[in-house]
């Protein structure tokens, strides 16, 4: 009993004690995938991917060091590493320096938590602030007239003719979908994920589960909210057929050979293909790749910028957690700059 009672106390045993009663600490290899594997189950699957990128060039940058992961106990992993890794990044692009940067920190972080090695999160808070570089603010940047002249476009009853009942049913369900993403501001994978229970018809709007699992509320327009109902009236008898509560039935739904008669949803690339297609259609080939569904999560934060001239406002409804990615777009264009600039100069009386 004695000994089984060690060996359960030992488990969250700080490293010092570990080594005073003879325990092996595990390889800083083992520690990192057991990091891994706990970023796999709290963050998005492209999140983890790049995680193990970025730790994987850390696992080389020890071995440049000559401290082979394999063999090289956790507790002896110092905060040095955060700064030869800062310095390796350098040929990187400053913002993949510091999600990368981001990585290795929570792996610190992971170790000190574990309690795997003694670890000074300070110290290695202050290597990365004094080493690593800021991003450069970049604007965003689409072709707002491209995207107000496809949604005049879509607008149009014209555009929902078609030969076949299939092929109207797309044509409403693109259009549907083209006004909700350029009238919520929805990100296209959140878009794809609706459901028709997470609407509420009333009041036009919907309860979302948006980026890092935060739960928000969306607004609808009264266009974008009359063309779903025009595309779910339109698919009545497909949905009443499913034998689901048409609650739990995609608000998106698949209108291919592959889905048949059953009610799928809509997935991110379709999502996608429906943007680049419809684009393709009535912009011309060489609009191609000009206009992606984020394009119209850009054009969505502009409008309401330049409706209201209210930045919080703007970030509030475009869910942007921290107000410096809303003030990206809160930028005059050279049109403006050019208008104002005139007006000053040129239009003064003498």
């Amino acid at each position: 009993m004695l000994l089984i009672s060690i060996i359960i106390e030992s488990i969250d045993m700080p490293p010092k004690i570990r080594i005073m009663v003879g325990m092996a600490s595990p390889t800083i290899a083992s520690a990192i995938t057991q990091y891994l594997e706990m970023v796999k189950l709290a963050r998005a699957s492209h999140t983890a991917r790049t995680y193990a990128n970025a730790l994987n060039i850390f696992r080389e940058v020890l071995k440049s060091k000559k401290v082979d992961p394999e063999t090289s106990p956790a507790d002896s992993l110092t905060e040095d590493a955060i700064a030869w890794l800062a310095k390796y990044l350098k040929d990187y692009s400053p913002s993949t320096e510091q999600l990368y940067l981001q990585a290795v920190t929570g792996f610190y972080q992971f170790l000190d938590a574990e309690r795997l090695a003694d670890t000074n999160l300070s110290r290695v808070r202050l290597l990365v602030k004094q080493r690593a570089r800021r991003p450069g603010i970049r604007l965003p940047q689409f072709p707002a007239n491209d995207i107000e002249r496809v949604l005049a476009f879509i607008s149009d009853s014209t555009f929902t003719e078609a030969d076949g009942a299939t092929e109207r049913l797309r044509a409403v369900r693109d259009r549907a979908f083209l006004l909700t993403l350029a009238d919520t501001g929805l990100r296209v994978h959140e878009a794809c994920r609706l459901r028709r229970g997470d609407i509420d018809w009333n009041e036009g709007r919907a309860v979302i589960v948006g980026k890092g699992d935060k739960q928000a509320v969306v607004r609808f327009t009264t266009r974008a909210m009359k063309a779903l109902k025009e595309y779910l009236s339109l698919r009545a008898g497909l949905d009443g057929g499913s034998g689901k509560p048409l609650g739990a039935l995609p608000l998106f739904a698949r209108h291919d050979k592959g889905a048949g008669k059953k009610i799928k949803p809509i997935t991110t690339a379709t999502g996608r293909n429906i943007v680049s297609q419809r684009v393709k259609q009535i912009l011309g080939d060489e609009a191609e790749g000009k206009i992606t569904p984020h394009s119209f999560r850009h054009y969505f934060v502009t409008t309401v910028l330049r409706g209201s001239g209210n930045l919080k406002l703007a970030q509030e409804l475009a869910r942007h957690a921290n107000i410096q990615v809303t003030q990206r777009y809160a930028h005059l264009s050279d049109d403006e700059l050019d208008k104002g600039y005139y007006e000053i100069f040129e239009n003064k009386k003498e």
